[in-house]
């Protein structure tokens, strides 16, 4: 094989890779400490007195903690003016204290104790009428924070949540930028190792060694089919070996401080079919023409719209009908993979400068192959700037 296709070794390429040599810089606190001003001030506009939010993605937002959400309250908790209050079990103070990035009020439970309550008493002490709770907290958790805050209306933090998040500042197309970038270099070299025979498995055991070789904890995702697999968006389950011919498809990511990428290539090994090249220039086209349909002012829908119009024009669709692309164009990424708004019809946010997305109208026909070319792409004053170039022609996937 040529055109990067094939010729290397797992080893060799391994050997190849080092840490990446341009780290963009974190976070700052004063970045952080504007974050909290802008919650606040659309806290303020839409009469929202307190904001509650729960571990995960948006408290690292907020406070800089990274932790994934389990069964134990851990919060911020945001009055419109004073103070930010942490609720936390005590065990886990010292850890929280090494990973915040924001002053507050630390309040402590013990694991016989309520920690709804803790809430409770500070809304009481706020005088606070209206709690404004992160959507993506688990109902169970924000069922007993409701429960324990009776008298207070408590409704959804969505809208500044996403008021805030949607926007990305130039710290974090910095992160998300070098995030793509090292993805797309372990692409190339898994394009590399490629030979008949190969199973996914090692491509993926690969593509996490590639990953952690250049600095990421290892892949945050990774999936790799082969000839009919590529026909399931998400692939099957059991193994699958490569056969000289057969569509291969990579879909894969890390994270760089928690700002994700995550990247598709779809090409051929060996010699592409005149089906499979039609299809993957349709492909092609489609993401170019969603590309090309970005600009302020715009609606995600419009956008998802672009794409589609290719796609039927290639006798593809309409819709959702297969042959043709059976989800939406893209979604919004950053330290999570997939976050709102989205590229889907029905969605009519208008595209703003630094929001951010994926862009992967990606073609089934039906038992036979799947083409998915993803790259990334963010709003900018006048249109959109690529992450990652996409990818020139079949044969030549990385140019």
């Amino acid at each position: 094989m040529t055109n990067g296709i094939g010729g290397s070794s797992a080893a060799d390429e391994l050997a190849a890779l080092s840490p990446w040599p341009t780290q963009a810089p974190a976070i700052t606190r004063g970045e952080y400490a504007d974050r909290i001003a802008k919650a606040r001030g659309l806290m303020a506009a839409d009469g929202i007195d307190a904001l509650l939010i729960g571990a995960g993605d948006s408290l690292h937002y907020f406070a800089g903690v990274p932790w994934g959400q389990s069964e134990r309250l851990v919060a911020l908790l945001l009055p419109l003016s004073g103070e930010p209050v942490l609720v936390c079990p005590a065990f886990e103070l010292g850890t929280l204290e090494a990973d915040l990035k924001i002053g507050g009020d630390l309040r402590l439970w013990e694991e016989d104790a309520d920690p709804s309550a803790l809430v409770a008493d500070a809304l009481r002490g706020w005088g606070a009428g209206t709690l404004a709770i992160d959507p993506a907290m688990a109902f169970g958790l924000a069922d007993r924070v409701a429960r324990a805050v009776s008298g207070v209306r408590v409704v959804s933090g969505a809208a500044i949540v996403d008021g805030c998040r949607a926007r990305k500042s130039p710290a974090e197309l910095a992160l998300l930028a070098q995030a793509k970038a090292m993805t797309l270099e372990v692409q190339r070299r898994a394009a590399r190792i490629l030979t008949p025979g190969i199973t996914a498995t090692a491509v993926r055991r690969f593509i996490e060694d590639a990953h952690r070789a250049l600095g990421a904890s290892g892949s945050s995702f990774c999936i790799v089919q082969f000839g009919r697999s590529t026909a399931f968006p998400h692939g099957l389950p059991g193994e699958s070996v490569l056969a000289e011919g057969e569509m291969v498809l990579v879909d894969t990511g890390c994270r760089v401080q928690g700002y994700h990428s995550d990247i598709t290539r779809s090409y051929v090994y060996g010699e592409a079919d005149a089906e499979q090249r039609r299809i993957w220039t349709l492909e092609q086209d489609a993401q170019a023409a969603a590309f090309a349909a970005v600009r302020p002012g715009a609606t995600c829908e419009s956008v998802d719209a672009a794409a589609r119009a290719v796609l039927v024009a290639g006798g593809l669709g309409p819709d959702y009908a297969l042959p043709g692309l059976p989800h939406r164009t893209g979604h919004g990424i950053g330290l999570s993979i997939h976050e709102g708004p989205y590229l889907v019809r029905g969605d009519r946010t208008v595209l703003e400068p630094g929001m951010c997305f994926s862009n992967e109208p990606m073609i089934v026909i039906p038992d036979r192959f799947g083409i998915r070319l993803e790259d990334h792409f963010h709003v900018t004053d006048t249109g959109a700037a690529w992450f990652t170039q996409p990818s020139p022609a079949i044969d030549r996937p990385f140019g």
